[in-house]
């Protein structure tokens, strides 16, 4: 069994937790001759794919390894800077390692304030009166688990999309939730979830499901 992480989303659609627990790496290794068929483009904090796309490389993909070397922003390892080194010829053939960009605290926050209207649409468009929402939404690659409790607060996990049985899970985050965070004197409602016993009882919780399935829990 796979999760890929868990979101919490307060009453008012704002991201109040999320823990990416295990996220493929997609990294793909290529070597180029010269001159370079993918356009890129040279920011300080780092290099990406602006046009063009081969082998498993997309516009996004951001360079990560110049010749095994890590890249740190703009200059690899050994301070030299990996645009001069791309750029003359007499550096090729050139083996250039990109890596799907990780989604930044800002994305992942826009994308839960996008699920919520999501939310209130599909209960709102139900034929029957007091519609549950949304409680699956599946993809070709994964399955989006939500569970809403009665106080408006959701939780949601990311499951490979043949796993079956996640509603118990989600209710075991809530019980979790309800014990660590609710019971916290220091945690305001609807404020971004920071406990500590909360984190590593999850933590355990998603490692004990991984390895023995949910019916240990």
């Amino acid at each position: 069994m796979v999760i890929f992480g868990v979101y919490i989303v307060n009453k008012s659609g704002g991201l109040i937790f999320n823990l990416d627990h295990n996220l493929p790496k997609i990294e793909t290794e290529k070597t180029f001759s010269y001159p370079l068929d993918i356009s890129l483009e040279y920011e300080p904090k780092r290099i990406s794919v602006a046009f063009g796309q081969r082998d498993g490389i997309n516009v996004g993909h951001h360079l990560i390894s110049v010749n095994g070397m890590l890249v740190n922003g703009a200059v690899l390892e050994d301070g030299r800077d990996v645009k001069e080194i791309i750029e003359n010829k007499d550096s090729y053939p050139l083996s250039l390692k990109f890596s799907r960009p990780k989604m930044t605290t800002n994305e992942k926050i826009f994308l839960a304030s996008m699920f919520y209207p999501l939310f209130a649409i599909a209960s709102q468009l139900s034929p029957e009166p007091k519609s549950s929402g949304i409680e699956v939404l599946e993809a070709d690659t994964f399955r989006l688990h939500c569970f809403q409790t009665l106080t408006g607060v959701k939780f949601m996990i990311f499951a490979e999309n043949l796993q079956t049985g996640i509603d118990v899970l989600l209710r075991r985050i809530y019980e979790l939730y309800a014990d660590y965070v609710l019971k916290n004197p220091f945690y305001s409602l609807e404020m971004p979830i920071r406990c500590e016993l909360f984190d590593t009882n999850l933590q355990a919780l998603l490692d004990q499901v991984e390895k023995g399935g949910l019916a240990n829990i």
